[in-house]
Protein backbone atom coordinates (compact mmCIF):
# COMPACT_ATOMS: atom_id res chain seq x y z
CA UNK A 1 0.00 0.00 0.00
CA UNK A 2 1.72 2.92 -1.18
CA UNK A 3 2.06 6.43 0.58
CA UNK A 4 1.83 8.19 -2.71
CA UNK A 5 -0.18 11.52 -1.66
CA UNK A 6 1.94 12.48 1.45
CA UNK A 7 1.20 16.33 0.55
CA UNK A 8 -2.39 16.27 1.00
CA UNK A 9 -2.67 13.43 3.82
CA UNK A 10 -0.22 15.52 5.56
CA UNK A 11 -2.38 18.95 5.15
CA UNK A 12 -5.66 17.27 6.42
CA UNK A 13 -5.37 17.88 10.07
CA UNK A 14 -8.74 15.89 10.79
CA UNK A 15 -7.25 12.69 10.05
CA UNK A 16 -5.94 10.70 13.38
CA UNK A 17 -2.78 9.83 12.36
CA UNK A 18 -1.82 13.06 10.87
CA UNK A 19 -0.75 15.39 13.83
CA UNK A 20 1.33 13.23 15.45
CA UNK A 21 3.30 12.82 12.47
CA UNK A 22 4.22 16.46 12.11
CA UNK A 23 7.42 16.35 14.68
CA UNK A 24 8.89 13.74 12.07
CA UNK A 25 7.61 15.33 8.86
CA UNK A 26 7.22 18.99 9.89
CA UNK A 27 4.03 20.37 9.48
CA UNK A 28 3.20 21.91 6.12
CA UNK A 29 0.40 23.65 7.29
CA UNK A 30 2.31 26.10 9.57
CA UNK A 31 5.98 25.80 7.68
CA UNK A 32 6.19 26.92 3.89
CA UNK A 33 9.57 24.66 4.08
CA UNK A 34 7.82 21.78 5.54
CA UNK A 35 5.37 21.93 2.68
CA UNK A 36 8.12 22.44 -0.25
CA UNK A 37 10.18 19.83 1.34
CA UNK A 38 7.04 17.12 1.29
CA UNK A 39 5.82 18.59 -2.17
CA UNK A 40 9.64 17.33 -3.50
CA UNK A 41 9.08 13.92 -2.50
CA UNK A 42 5.06 13.54 -2.90
CA UNK A 43 5.02 10.61 -5.47
CA UNK A 44 1.39 12.39 -6.35
CA UNK A 45 2.70 15.42 -6.84
CA UNK A 46 6.14 14.66 -9.01
CA UNK A 47 4.17 12.56 -11.54
CA UNK A 48 5.38 13.82 -14.84
CA UNK A 49 4.92 13.39 -18.80
CA UNK A 50 7.29 10.68 -19.27
CA UNK A 51 7.34 6.71 -19.45
CA UNK A 52 7.17 5.01 -16.66
CA UNK A 53 8.21 1.04 -15.83
CA UNK A 54 5.50 -1.54 -15.55
CA UNK A 55 3.41 -1.17 -11.78
CA UNK A 56 1.48 -3.00 -9.93
CA UNK A 57 -0.23 -0.80 -7.49
CA UNK A 58 -1.90 -2.54 -4.18
CA UNK A 59 -4.65 -1.30 -1.84
CA UNK A 60 -6.63 -2.37 1.29
CA UNK A 61 -9.98 -0.56 1.37
CA UNK A 62 -9.99 -1.08 5.57
CA UNK A 63 -6.32 0.48 5.47
CA UNK A 64 -6.25 3.18 8.13
CA UNK A 65 -2.64 4.18 7.31
CA UNK A 66 -2.73 4.59 3.65
CA UNK A 67 -6.69 4.96 2.70
CA UNK A 68 -7.67 3.21 -0.37
CA UNK A 69 -8.13 6.79 -2.61
CA UNK A 70 -4.39 7.43 -2.48
CA UNK A 71 -2.99 5.00 -4.44
CA UNK A 72 -6.40 4.77 -6.52
CA UNK A 73 -5.89 8.71 -7.26
CA UNK A 74 -2.22 8.82 -8.35
CA UNK A 75 -2.70 5.79 -10.36
CA UNK A 76 -5.75 8.04 -12.09
CA UNK A 77 -2.81 10.49 -12.38
CA UNK A 78 -0.12 8.32 -13.99
CA UNK A 79 -2.31 6.92 -16.55
CA UNK A 80 -3.58 10.37 -17.50
CA UNK A 81 0.05 11.74 -17.69
CA UNK A 82 2.58 9.32 -18.53
CA UNK A 83 3.77 8.38 -22.50
CA UNK A 84 4.36 4.70 -22.63
CA UNK A 85 1.85 1.36 -22.92
CA UNK A 86 3.51 -0.30 -20.22
CA UNK A 87 0.50 -1.94 -17.97
CA UNK A 88 -0.33 -0.11 -14.62
CA UNK A 89 -2.13 -1.87 -12.67
CA UNK A 90 -4.48 -1.30 -9.49
CA UNK A 91 -5.90 -4.16 -7.15
CA UNK A 92 -8.15 -2.95 -4.27
CA UNK A 93 -8.70 -5.41 -1.78
CA UNK A 94 -12.13 -5.25 -0.45
CA UNK A 95 -11.42 -7.39 2.60
CA UNK A 96 -7.99 -6.41 3.92
CA UNK A 97 -6.32 -3.24 5.78
CA UNK A 98 -2.25 -1.73 6.00
CA UNK A 99 -0.37 -5.69 5.88
CA UNK A 100 -2.28 -7.31 3.66
CA UNK A 101 -5.07 -10.34 3.84
CA UNK A 102 -4.39 -12.11 6.68
CA UNK A 103 -5.06 -16.14 6.78
CA UNK A 104 -2.08 -19.05 5.74
CA UNK A 105 -3.16 -19.06 1.85
CA UNK A 106 -3.85 -15.42 1.33
CA UNK A 107 -0.21 -14.31 1.69
CA UNK A 108 0.55 -17.23 -0.71
CA UNK A 109 -1.95 -15.78 -3.38
CA UNK A 110 -1.12 -11.90 -2.81
CA UNK A 111 2.71 -13.44 -3.48
CA UNK A 112 1.68 -15.28 -6.53
CA UNK A 113 -0.22 -12.57 -7.98
CA UNK A 114 2.76 -10.18 -7.53
CA UNK A 115 5.34 -13.02 -9.16
CA UNK A 116 2.60 -13.16 -11.85
CA UNK A 117 2.72 -9.66 -12.03
CA UNK A 118 6.20 -9.42 -13.01
CA UNK A 119 6.57 -12.27 -15.38
CA UNK A 120 4.12 -10.36 -17.22
CA UNK A 121 5.43 -7.25 -17.08
CA UNK A 122 8.98 -8.92 -18.11
CA UNK A 123 7.62 -10.42 -20.83
CA UNK A 124 9.02 -13.94 -19.19
CA UNK A 125 7.32 -17.15 -20.42
CA UNK A 126 6.74 -18.89 -17.09
CA UNK A 127 6.67 -22.36 -18.58
CA UNK A 128 9.99 -21.28 -18.80
CA UNK A 129 11.20 -19.33 -16.03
Amino acid sequence: MPFVDVLATILDDSLPLTPGEWSQWGNPIESRAAFEQIRGYSPYDNVAAQAYPPILVTAGVSDPRVTYWEPAKWVARLRATKTDDNILMLRTNMTSGHFGRSGRFAALEDAARSQAFALKATGTDPETA
